[in-house]
C-alpha cells in the first residue's frame, strides 16, 4: 500500500496532449448524436439512410462471407482489394475519359473520411494554407489543423430568390474576386465538396472553371470530395473538376460506397488520382490503418460490376436512388414550407437546410451567449419536440458562425414513415403556435 500511495502522488506534470490537438477536441457529431439518442423520436440529424441498402449489395456481402474462398476473411492488398480497384479504375476511367491504372490511380480507404485524412497528412506542411469553402463538412478544418496547416475560409454568399420562389442551393454562390483573393504563394490546396454537404449545392461548370483556373494559375492542389456524386436532382449534372483542363494532374477525387450504395456502416471509400499524388496517400495509409475490411471491399466490387453493366439504364441503382430521394426531398420541402420553416431546395445530397427565423419566438435569444442561436434552437427542438436536426453554424469557422446562425440542416434520406413522423411533429408545433 505504501508503493500505491506513492504512485498516486507522482502525477505527470508535463502536458500529455500533442500541440496539434489543441482546440479541436470538440466534435458536433459526438454531442448531437448523443442528444438524438437520448431525446429524439425522429432523427433527421446525422446523414445516414434508415432504409436498407439494395438487395444485390447485401447478397454480394453474404456470398463473399459464405463462399468457399476463405481468403476473403484474411488481409488483402493494403491499398485496395484487387477486384475493387480494378472495377473502380474501369468505372471512373469511363467517367473521366482517362485510362486508369488500378494499382497506381486508385486507393481504397476506411470510408471517404480516411481518404480525406490521408490527403491532408500527405500534402499539408506546417504553415501551408488550405482554402475551405463555407459551409463545409466539419472535419476539413480540424484535419487541416492536425496536419499543421492553416485553414483559409471563403463563404458561399446567398442571393435572394425571385419573389414568391423558394431559395435554391444554386442561389448560394462564390464571389469570384473574394475567392481569387484567398489564393497566395502559401496556398497548398483547396477543398471542393460538390454536391455540397450541408447545402446540397451542385457546383456548375462555370463555378468549377473559376476554381480550376485559380488552381492552375497558383499551382494549387484540389481535394475533391464527391461522395454524393450520384445523388443529384432535377436533371442536374454532377461535373467532375478533374475532367477540366489542367486539373487531372492536381486533383484527388474522393468517393464513398456508403453514400453510393446506402451502406454508410461498411466504411469503404476511395481516392482516385494521378500516381504522383496517390503515392503519398499510400505512405500515410500504410502507416496508419494499413488495410480495409476485405469482405466489404469484395461486395462493393460486385456492386460496381453490376452498375457498370447497367450504366445509364433505368434499372441502375445510380438512377433509381436519386429518383427516390428526390421524392423524399420534395416531400420534406413541402412539409417545412407549410409550417413556415423556409427550406433551401437542394440540388443534390441527403440534406436540406431550412431557415428558422419565423420560429425565433419559441426559443428566445440569449444575448452575449457564446453558443450560436441555431445550436441552442436545435438542442431545444430535440429536447422539447423530439425532432433532431443539425445547426448550420456547425459547418462554419468560429469567426463566421454567428453570420449564419438561423438555419438548421435536415437529412431526408429516410423511410417514408420517418419523414411522416417529422411532418406530424411540425404540424402539431405549428398548431400550438397559431392557437390563441
Amino acid at each position: 500500500t505504501h508503493f500505491l500511495s506513492l504512485s498516486l502522488q507522482v502525477k505527470m506534470s508535463r502536458p500529455v496532449q500533442a500541440r496539434r490537438l489543441e482546440g479541436i477536441d470538440k466534435n458536433i457529431w459526438v454531442e448531437f448524436v448523443k442528444l438524438a439518442a437520448t431525446y429524439s423520436t425522429v432523427n433527421l440529424g446525422q446523414g445516414f439512410p434508415d432504409f436498407s441498402p439494395p438487395d444485390f449489395l447485401k447478397e454480394a456481402f453474404v456470398r463473399a462471407l459464405s463462399r468457399e474462398n476463405h481468403m476473403l476473411h484474411q488481409y488483402t492488398r493494403a491499398f485496395g482489394h484487387p477486384p475493387l480497384v480494378k472495377i473502380l479504375a474501369q468505372f471512373f476511367g469511363k467517367l473521366l475519359g482517362q485510362d486508369l491504372d488500378p494499382m497506381a490511380n486508385v486507393m481504397v480507404t476506411v470510408g471517404a473520411y480516411q481518404a480525406l485524412f490521408c490527403c491532408f497528412q500527405a500534402f499539408v506542411d506546417e504553415g501551408d494554407e488550405v482554402i475551405i469553402i463555407e459551409p463545409f463538412f466539419d472535419c476539413y478544418e480540424p484535419m487541416v489543423k492536425m496536419a499543421g496547416g492553416m485553414p483559409v475560409f471563403v463563404p458561399l454568399r446567398p442571393k435572394a430568390p425571385e419573389d414568391g420562389k423558394l431559395m435554391s442551393s444554386a442561389d448560394w454562390q462564390l464571389d469570384p474576386a473574394e475567392l481569387a483573393s484567398k489564393f497566395s504563394e502559401r496556398t497548398k490546396a483547396i477543398v471542393l465538396n460538390s454536391p455540397n454537404n450541408p447545402l446540397g449545392k451542385v457546383f456548375s461548370r462555370g463555378e468549377l472553371k473559376l476554381i480550376a483556373d485559380l488552381c492552375v494559375k497558383h499551382d494549387v492542389l484540389c481535394i475533391s470530395d464527391e461522395v454524393y456524386e450520384w445523388l443529384v436532382y432535377d436533371g442536374k449534372e454532377h461535373i467532375r473538376i478533374a475532367s477540366l483542363q489542367g486539373m487531372w494532374d492536381r486533383t484527388v477525387i474522393i468517393g464513398s460506397a456508403g453514400k453510393t450504395f446506402s451502406a454508410t456502416g461498411w466504411k469503404v471509400g476511395w481516392a482516385v488520382g494521378p500516381n504522383r499524388l496517390l503515392q503519398h496517400l499510400r505512405t500515410v495509409h500504410q502507416n496508419s490503418v494499413y488495410h480495409c475490411a476485405t469482405v466489404a471491399q469484395e461486395a462493393v466490387a460486385q456492386g460496381f460490376r453490376r452498375e457498370l453493366e447497367l450504366y445509364g439504364k433505368p434499372d441502375s441503382y445510380f438512377i433509381q436512388l436519386p429518383k427516390a430521394l428526390q421524392q423524399k426531398r420534395d416531400w420534406l420541402v413541402q412539409s417545412l414550407d407549410a409550417v413556415g420553416m423556409k427550406p433551401i431546395v437542394p440540388e443534390g445530397t441527403y440534406f436540406l437546410v431550412a431557415d428558422i427565423s419565423e420560429f425565433k419566438s419559441d426559443v428566445p435569444d440569449v444575448p452575449d451567449s457564446d453558443e450560436p442561436y441555431d445550436s441552442r434552437f436545435a438542442k431545444w427542438m430535440v429536447k422539447n419536440k423530439g425532432l433532431a436536426a443539425i445547426p448550420l453554424s456547425a459547418f462554419y469557422c468560429a469567426a463566421h458562425k454567428n453570420n449564419y446562425n438561423h438555419f438548421i440542416r435536415f437529412c431526408f434520406a429516410k423511410e417514408e414513415a420517418t419523414l411522416k413522423a417529422a411532418n406530424d411533429i411540425l404540424q402539431k408545433w405549428k398548431r400550438e403556435k397559431t392557437s390563441p
